[in-house]
């Protein structure tokens, strides 16, 4: 944790954190346009924040998009703050809270984590229904091919739907698959109102992909959610509960628990994005 406590004091780079909670998914070029800083000293500071994990990168094509990760500060809170005073802890909360809560100017959700397993043990546990139901609530169904279906099944409600498929399986590398569909049935469960299961169902379907590097002793793991329409009801929710359940699949993996009840939980419309 000492890299992320550095990283933290230097007021250059919580402006950087600061521009990427106002609008998130930025190019170098956006961020050195955005703020008073030389192009060298940005690409100094983030390679800072991405050491410590509070700036996570994808390409998109020829650019390089950085985004907050908010993993680093979930750490901190889970372990630490219960030890402290709570008026000691309220800067540590409310940047784990626009880490989590930020409404992204690109429509898509990326997470980055760090987990002390291999790659095939994090493939089964993203794969095997026993697996994802210990951490995740939900037990996900299916052969992985490209194209098969993908079967969700949570609180007793199974969820089908020719448009619930994988779209990518390498093993051990790189996982996508749609979102599933949002049901009345699915928002009785999870004690949605009838509008608000309305309103994400209208929404256009979304997908998730797991990218997956093996780093020697540790396997770094991007969670990137997308194909969300702008203002989407889901994206907002999703922000809550994504840290949760990864917080949870490392949990379980580098200790075989999950984390336990109420430990950093989302709320009910947080956890019914995910935990589905």
């Amino acid at each position: 944790m000492d890299e992320v406590f550095k990283a933290l004091a230097d007021p250059s780079r919580r402006r950087l954190l600061d521009s990427l909670n106002a609008r998130n998914g930025q190019t170098l070029r956006e961020l050195c346009s955005g703020l008073d800083m030389a192009r060298q000293s940005v690409s100094k500071h983030l390679a800072i924040l991405e050491s410590a994990d509070l700036v996570t990168t994808v390409r998109r094509g020829r650019e390089k998009l950085h985004y907050l990760n908010a993993a680093p500060i979930n750490a901190i809170a889970e372990r630490w703050i219960s030890r402290y005073d709570q008026h000691r802890v309220h800067a540590l909360s409310d940047l784990k809270r626009a880490l989590e809560d930020s409404r992204m100017h690109k429509p898509e959700f990326v997470y980055t984590t760090y987990i002390n397993t291999t790659p095939e043990r994090l493939w089964e546990a993203l794969t095997e229904p026993s697996f994802t139901r210990r951490y995740w609530g939900t037990a996900l169904t299916s052969d992985w091919q490209v194209g098969s279906a993908v079967t969700w099944e949570h609180a007793d409600v199974k969820i089908t739907d020719p448009d619930q498929v994988v779209l990518e399986s390498d093993p051990y590398r790189r996982l996508s698959y749609t979102w599933h569909t949002f049901t009345r049935e699915f928002g009785e469960a999870v004690g949605l109102d009838a509008e608000t299961t309305a309103e994400l169902a209208g929404e256009r379907r979304s997908k998730v992909t797991f990218e997956i590097e093996d780093l020697g002793q540790l396997v770094k793991l991007t969670v990137v959610h997308d194909g969300f329409e702008p203002g989407s009801t889901v994206l907002s929710m999703i922000g809550g509960g994504w840290p949760h359940v990864l917080s949870n699949l490392k949990t379980l993996l580098e200790t075989g628990d999950v984390l336990p009840a109420g430990a950093d939980e989302p709320d009910s419309r947080e956890a019914a994005s995910t935990r589905s």
